[in-house]
């Protein structure tokens, strides 16, 4: 009678594990499609807070701003994040916004070895530099505009 309890209940285990299985397949790709909305929200919300506090920007930036000058900070940074993130969000042109970002990410990080080293910018212009990266690589992902019009073609 033993065995049987045990061969039914490694049964049901064993058929639980593959349902779970089947449905991780499935949907695998909404913790990337929420990676990749998350990293959106973050740099539009980056992109109207440098627009919103210029002065602040500017002195972020003020280590490697002799390399690069006040006008392209204004006219590049802000509007890159604030288009750049929004266009992330709906996955419509993710690699080319991930290529925008790339420059104004390593100048994040640049910044902490020029001027003074502050850990948690460091660590979160790293990691969002680092997130972008993937994204270049992967793309827009399953849910996203960039898919979605694919498939009409």
């Amino acid at each position: 009678m033993s065995i049987l309890v045990r061969t039914t209940n490694t049964l049901f285990i064993m058929g639980t594990i593959k349902s779970l299985n089947k449905w991780a397949n499935k949907n695998s790709y909404y913790p990337i499609d929420l990676l990749r909305i998350a990293l959106g929200i973050l740099l539009f919300y980056q992109g109207v807070y440098f627009m919103s506090n210029l002065p602040l920007l500017l002195e972020l930036y003020e280590p490697i701003k002799p390399l690069i000058g006040d006008v392209l900070l204004v006219h590049y940074i802000a509007p890159a994040h604030f288009v750049g993130g929004f266009l992330i969000v709906f996955g419509l042109l993710t690699r080319w916004a991930i290529i925008a970002q790339l420059p104004i990410l390593a100048g994040a990080v640049l910044i902490n070895f020029v001027g003074t080293m502050n850990t948690s910018n460091f660590l979160i212009a790293l990691v969002v530099l680092l997130v972008c990266i993937f994204f270049l690589f992967y793309g827009s992902g399953k849910h996203s505009v960039d898919k979605y019009l694919r498939m009409q073609q």
